[in-house]
């Protein structure tokens, strides 16, 4: 947004000098949005008021409506409801006056939010039912939705559960129809939209649980996620059982339960719900609550919550914050030194991992399994995908992997994807990569690319899985990008020991590295991976950051989710990087236990004895195994 603001600055510079008033109005438009995003209220209010003025005096009715609209809005957020009203009806006034119904809608909706701020729920029920018919008559469906989420939200401050259930539930019908095959939007795109509807799903939930209806919200909070994932991995879904769950629809309480029994898994599903509440006078979005569902294997449905509101009314953190310290206490970097990371800072690692234990594990604690085979899925959301769960600690200091054998999932449907697709696993070789010939990156912009170093553990560890499966490992030049995609479509466990480099922004651009060619830079990226066909029953990526990338309301665009997309059912990615040593060492003890244990199983074990000879937490605990345990 900087960027924005000081493009938008040089332009405005060149129509005030070129005396082109219509341009200049438009850029100090342009520019009151862009301070608008960054919550520099006072530099947008002036810019709006400056692009007023002109635009009033050249007479542009529609640009004048969108800049009152835009001054409301300012006003909106502040407080200040009084003047958000008076810019907003004058916007009114002009879109009807220019027959203008979109605007008109628009301007009717955010009047209908303004008293609702208010409490004046008649006349914001008034306004709200009047954007609604403007959207249905112009066939307008993301303002038909608005409209009803809007509706939805002021019958529940007004105390009208039942209705703000129809509206919220007319609202998701119309979201899951913008997002629906039929559509035509690329997957990219459906996230993008996702993103911007999520917010009725956490509003249809806490209505729910406003009427005791729990396994109804718990339907929602299934229903709220990974919608456009489920719906890449039922079009790519070759199994014609005629017992899979339909793809298109979202999983019923009873589908739900069916899942937990045949995973024999207890599924632990959590929903972060978030309010509107005025902060230092300025209207804010903040975490409230977090929902919490415990599915056991017999069916047993409990529900659980936990107030959020304490880290930022007295803590001053919030969850994502919080998240984000424990990461950086713990002392997290790059394998092999690829990445620069805060050192660990053990004083406050033990408080912090604790503060998450009391919020995510504690509420169900004594519901979870006592056996510590016994497995227990956790379907994290937003943030929650970088919790490092096997060190969350209780008050004892003990760890949850101590305790119990943890996987992770992006949703529950996602489980049955993989079932599906364990189903249809190949009986082909064992590919092993370690240390290959490493390509020039550009690790930062606007600097030159370098060699990534080598990695000689990550050698020795590929050297020593391979020899367990009597096979041999792919070392330096032998592993180039070309050999190992062409070996992947055939094997039946990959095991790829290199550097990973993490894309935040996109997702689709995280990569592995393997050895260049003269066609090819040697990055494999997650796109690419998307487009594969993999009948692997178990892809390891011994790489750093694997299992992150851009984080949306669909879940983490990245490595892990192309790898599931691609047909594998189980996936082993790191939430961060361990030192090469003890990556290797973990690594080795994995796949000895995995000759006579699960997946889960063997990695958790793994991990305990790594734990014994490398005590810190970044040096055993990065690894999440996601999909299948067997």
């Amino acid at each position: 947004m900087p960027t924005a603001i000081k493009q938008y600055s040089q332009a405005l510079a060149i129509f005030r000098n070129l005396a082109d008033r219509q341009s200049e109005a438009t850029l100090l438009n342009n520019l009151g949005l862009a301070y608008s995003a960054i919550g520099d209220y006072p530099n947008a209010i002036q810019n709006y008021q400056q692009a007023l003025i002109i635009i009033q005096e050249i007479k542009n009715p529609q640009l004048e409506g969108k800049i009152l609209g835009n001054l409301g809005s300012i006003y909106y957020f502040l407080g200040q409801y009084s003047q958000a009203i008076d810019y907003q009806q004058k916007w009114l006034t002009i879109a009807r006056t220019i027959v203008d119904p979109r605007s008109e809608g628009d301007a009717l909706g955010n009047l209908g939010l303004t008293y609702s701020l208010q409490g004046d729920y008649p006349q914001a029920i008034n306004y709200q039912q009047q954007s609604l018919a403007i959207a249905q008559k112009i066939s307008d469906q993301l303002g038909e939705g608005q409209s009803l989420n809007n509706l939805g939200l002021t019958f529940f401050k007004s105390g009208n559960l039942s209705a703000a259930e129809t509206n919220l539930y007319a609202a998701i019908n119309i979201w899951e129809n913008l997002r629906s095959p039929k559509s035509k939007l690329q997957n990219t795109d459906k996230v993008s939209l996702f993103d911007t509807q999520k917010n009725t799903y956490g509003l249809l939930q806490q209505v729910l649980i406003a009427q005791n209806k729990t396994d109804a919200a718990l339907e929602i909070s299934e229903r709220g996620r990974a919608r456009v994932f489920v719906e890449l991995l039922a079009s790519r879904s070759s199994n014609n059982n005629k017992n899979a769950v339909n793809p298109v629809r979202s999983l019923t309480i009873e589908e739900m339960k069916q899942i937990a029994k045949i995973q024999n898994s207890t599924l632990v599903q959590y929903s972060i719900i978030r309010e509107e509440f005025t902060v230092s006078g300025k209207l804010q979005f903040q975490e409230s609550e977090l929902y919490i569902w415990v599915i056991k294997p017999t069916g047993e449905i409990t529900f659980r919550k936990a107030d959020l509101k304490p880290l930022w009314q007295k803590e001053n953190t919030n969850l994502e914050k919080l998240v984000s310290m424990s990461r950086q206490s713990i002392g997290v970097r790059g394998r092999g030194g690829l990445s620069v990371s805060p050192k660990p800072d053990a004083p406050k690692t033990k408080p912090r991992l604790n503060r998450l234990h009391q919020l995510l594990i504690q509420p169900i604690a004594d519901i979870l399994p006592k056996q510590d085979s016994e497995k227990v899925i956790f379907i994290p959301q937003n943030e929650l995908f970088l919790v490092p769960f096997p060190v969350l600690q209780d008050e004892q200091g003990k760890y949850l992997i101590q305790k119990h054998t943890i996987l992770t999932a992006p949703a529950i449907q996602v489980l049955d994807f993989t079932r599906q697709q364990k189903l249809g696993v190949g009986n082909g070789e064992v590919l092993v990569v370690g240390n290959p010939t490493m390509p020039k990156v550009i690790l930062e912009p606007g600097k030159p690319s370098d060699k990534l170093t080598s990695l000689p553990w990550a050698e020795k560890e590929a050297r020593e899985i391979a020899a367990k499966f009597n096979t041999q490992a792919l070392i330096g030049d032998k592993a180039t990008k070309t050999t190992i995609v062409n070996k992947m479509t055939q094997a039946r466990i990959i095991h790829l020991a290199t550097h990973g480099l993490l894309d935040d922004n996109r997702g689709l651009g995280s990569a592995i590295a393997l050895a260049p060619s003269s066609t090819d830079n040697g990055l494999l990226t997650a796109e690419e991976i998307l487009n594969l066909k993999l009948n692997a029953d178990l892809v390891v990526l011994s790489a750093c950051d694997t299992g992150r990338g851009r984080i949306t309301g669909d879940g983490v665009i990245g490595l892990s989710r192309s790898l599931i997309s691609a047909g594998t059912p189980s996936v082993i990615v790191s939430l961060w990087a361990v030192d090469d040593d003890s990556t290797s060492f973990l690594m080795t003890e994995f796949y000895k236990n995995l000759q006579q244990q699960d997946k889960a199983t063997a990695l958790r074990q793994a991990m305990l004895t790594t734990m014994q000879k490398y005590p810190q937490p970044r040096n055993w605990a990065a690894f999440t195994l996601i999909g299948e345990s067997k």
